[in-house]
This record gives structure tokens, C-alpha cells and sequence, in this order.
């Protein structure tokens, strides 16, 4: 069989679902669009969300030296972490772990990258991702919002707060929730990240309002209190049996600049994001949104978007670890979310066609072994995969996860990213 062109280089052309031979179809982004006969191209990036490689060399002045999400966590069991698909395409080449020891023979690029943006917090490490460093960190409080701003915002809702303090989101509904329920008040909360967080019952705050309430605040905090996000926080119980429910919302700030996804978007390409990569991106850049209840929503998702055979850029946001255990330093869970989405990986690089790419990085650390429940200053993980790239690649460390955007622009062929270095050329053949 004869070589195809597919943008960046050269795969054997894939049978067209439904008959034989390639295929010719349009694109939704931007009504029709005819190609010449291709295979479908999609760019993948998977985060497992705060799942760092390691403390940062300036994680000291974040309060985070030792952290190493990764490795630490894989030391907290004698049988350590046992990832062998995604140790397979070579994350135990990346950093010491327990269980997922360095493949000698990896079939995947592997590398670790560096955060320029001098941030710990989810939606600057997506932007970067993205193409876009922020050099100047949103800002945090940890002595809780300022009058201007609590006066403000209690005025525009007609009614008084709880909280206004830096705590954990269990923590506060624990302390709070009864207080709460029995006022009506919702309780305003922050952590070391960039965050305004409002806690409320669903059956006291309607989901709605709380909704609401986070646009009112979205709308306030701007100028120099333009904090990186505004989330809903519900919950459900009674006393001392609280939990948080599944219906978090998070409002977050424009990019600074064109990201990734706008750059496929207006390319005519489709951009396809899973779980709360609409909410990080402000649904800016996207061609179609699908939300997730948790992990196993987001992989069965994903995989359902490949073998939708568009063309374009899927970006998948896997939270739990992060929501659910990293920051409850919750190490069970922590590792039993790792192993199972490393057992369905196979199923997703099973549905890979020749001319896809699948990345598979984090967007910032949470050690759930470490004292603190906030996010860590680390490195994060990279791994590569493409039917028709070189195995065993060693990427090396990456000077920002801004290189992961620009590898995905270059491999689609649209429009660079803002910052970021391509590394496609070091896994093609020569």
C-alpha cells in the first residue's frame, strides 16, 4: 500500500468507516469543508489532573519542597503504584516510582515539563498547556477577601456571608453547614489558589441561585482582585453527614491571548473538550462541550469523541484526583483513580487511528502524602503516543507545558501558539 500525506508527515491511509478507500467529509466547525482524501486527524491531550512528577526547583517558595505526587504517593504502599500502560509507554522513565518501574524499551515519547507561568493553580496550568504563559500569577488570599470586595458582593445578593477564610471544602461545610442551613447565608471560602468559592445546601440555595451568585461575583472581582475562578460549591446532608455533590460549576477569566484551541477553531477544525475544559477556558475556543460527572465519565467520553472520526483537538480534563482525593490526602483513592484509568488506556489507544496524536500530561501536582491538601509546585508527567511515531523518545524536561500546544498546532497544522517549542519533529522518522 502506498504512502498518504497527513499534514506534518507521511501514514499509511486508514479505510474509511463504511466502505473502503478514504473519505471525504465536512466539517461542522465551519459549515461544509471538503478535503482531500484523509484519514481523521485529531490531536488528543488528556490532564490527569494534579498528578506532578516531582517538586519544581522553585517549590520551596511556594511551600512545597519535598512534594512529588507521583513518587511519594507510590512509596505510601509496599506494593507500590501499579501502572503498567502508561509505564509501558515510559512514565517510570520520567520519575522514580514504586511498582511502575523505567521501561527498557518504551513505546511512547516520554519527558517531563516545566510550569514558566509562577503558578500552581488549575486554569493557569491549562492556559499554558494551551500555548499561553501568564507571567504574573492571579491573585490569592489568605487572610480572606477584603471588605470592598465582601461588601460588595453581599449587596448585590441581598444578603449575608459565612466563611470569608481559607479552608478545605469539607472542612467548611463541616463547620459551617449547620450555620448555613439554619441562616440561609452561603458560605464564602478560598485556598492557596487564585479561587472565590461558594458553598451552599441544594435544598436551602436552589442550584440556580447559587449559579447566579457566582456570576455576581465573576462580575465584581475584576481590576486587582481578578481572581482565576469563581466555583459553586453545593452540597447535600444533614448535620455532621455532609458531602459535596457532582454539581460544580466554575467561572473562570478569558486567556490573555489566542490559546490552542482557538487557533484549531479558526482553522475550521473541530475542538472537542471534556469534562471542565469548557469552564477553564472561559467555553472560549471550543466547537462542542461534553461535561462529565467524574473519571469514568471523562475516559468513556473521550473515547466516544475518537471514534467520532472529526478532525481537530480533543482536550479531556480528568478531575478526580485532584477534587475528590488529592486534595482530601486521600492516598487510596488517589491510587486506585491512577490504576483504573491506567487499565482503560489500552481501549483508548486501541481506538487511535495512524494519524492521531495522544499526549497524556497533568496541569500542576497535589501530594496527597504532604501535610498540605492545596496543589504542589511540580514538574508533570508527558507522555506521547502515535501509531506512526518513533517509541522510546525521550523528551527530555520541557521548558514550559506551553511545548504541548505548540506540538499540537504543528501536528494539525494551524496557526502557532504564542509560546511553546513543537517536539514533533524529534519523534517523526527520519
Amino acid at each position: 500500500m502506498g504512502l498518504a500525506r497527513s499534514g506534518a508527515f507521511f501514514v499509511k491511509p486508514k479505510p474509511a468507516r463504511g466502505g473502503e478507500g478514504a473519505c471525504i467529509r465536512p466539517s461542522s466547525a465551519s459549515g461544509p469543508r471538503l478535503r482531500q482524501a484523509y484519514m481523521a486527524k485529531r490531536a488528543i491531550i488528556i490532564v490527569l489532573d494534579s498528578v506532578g512528577a516531582g517538586e519544581m526547583p522553585d517549590a520551596a517558595d511556594f511551600g512545597d519542597e519535598g512534594s512529588n505526587t507521583l513518587g511519594n504517593l507510590s512509596r505510601a504502599f509496599d506494593d507500590g503504584l501499579r501502572l503498567p500502560n502508561m509505564g509501558a509507554l515510559g512514565l517510570g522513565n520520567i520519575v522514580e516510582i514504586r511498582g511502575t518501574p523505567p521501561e527498557a524499551h518504551p513505546t511512547g515519547g516520554f519527558g517531563k515539563c516545566t510550569e514558566m507561568s509562577p503558578a500552581k493553580d488549575t486554569t493557569l496550568g491549562h492556559w499554558e498547556i494551551a500555548g499561553v504563559v501568564t507571567p504574573v500569577a492571579f491573585p490569592t488570599y489568605p487572610e480572606g477577601f477584603p471588605p470592598e470586595v465582601m461588601n460588595a458582593f453581599e449587596a448585590a445578593i441581598g444578603m449575608g456571608t459565612l466563611g470569608n477564610c481559607t479552608a478545605s471544602g469539607t472542612e467548611i461545610i463541616e463547620r459551617l453547614g449547620d450555620e448555613h442551613v439554619a441562616t440561609g447565608f452561603p458560605i464564602v471560602y478560598t485556598s492557596a489558589d487564585s479561587v472565590f468559592q461558594i458553598a451552599a445546601h441544594e435544598e436551602v440555595v436552589p442550584l440556580e441561585r447559587l449559579y447566579e451568585m457566582c456570576r455576581i461575583a465573576r462580575e465584581i472581582l475584576d481590576g486587582p482582585h481578578r481572581v482565576g475562578r469563581v466555583i459553586a460549591r453545593p452540597f447535600i446532608g444533614t448535620s455532621g453527614a455532609y458531602e459535596r455533590t457532582r454539581n460544580r460549576h466554575d467561572y473562570s477569566v478569558v486567556p490573555g491571548a489566542p490559546t490552542l484551541l482557538d487557533n484549531v477553531k479558526e482553522a475550521g477544525l473541530e475542538v472537542i473538550g471534556v469534562g471542565k475544559i469548557g469552564d477553564i477556558f472561559a467555553h472560549q475556543g471550543l466547537t462542542k462541550e461534553v461535561p462529565t460527572k467524574s473519571n469514568d465519565d471523562g475516559v468513556v467520553a473521550t473515547l466516544l469523541q475518537i471514534n467520532e472520526a472529526i478532525d481537530g483537538l480533543i482536550f479531556t480534563n480528568l478531575v478526580d484526583t485532584d477534587m475528590l482525593y488529592g486534595h482530601r490526602n486521600d492516598t487510596v483513592g488517589y491510587r486506585r483513580a491512577l490504576e483504573t484509568f491506567d487499565a482503560f488506556l489500552p481501549k483508548i489507544i486501541k481506538a487511535l487511528s495512524p494519524s492521531d496524536l495522544l499526549i497524556i500530561t497533568a496541569d500542576h501536582g497535589c501530594d496527597p502524602t504532604t501535610p498540605s491538601s492545596d496543589h504542589s509546585r511540580e514538574y508533570t508527567p508527558l507522555l506521547v503516543y502515535s501509531h506512526a511515531f518513533k517509541s522510546g523518545v525521550n523528551l527530555g524536561t520541557r521548558k514550559t507545558f506551553a511545548d504541548i500546544g505548540a506540538t499540537c498546532a504543528d501536528f494539525l497544522g494551524v496557526a502557532p501558539t504564542e509560546a511553546g517549542r513543537s517536539f514533533l519533529k524529534e519523534l517523526l522518522w527520519k
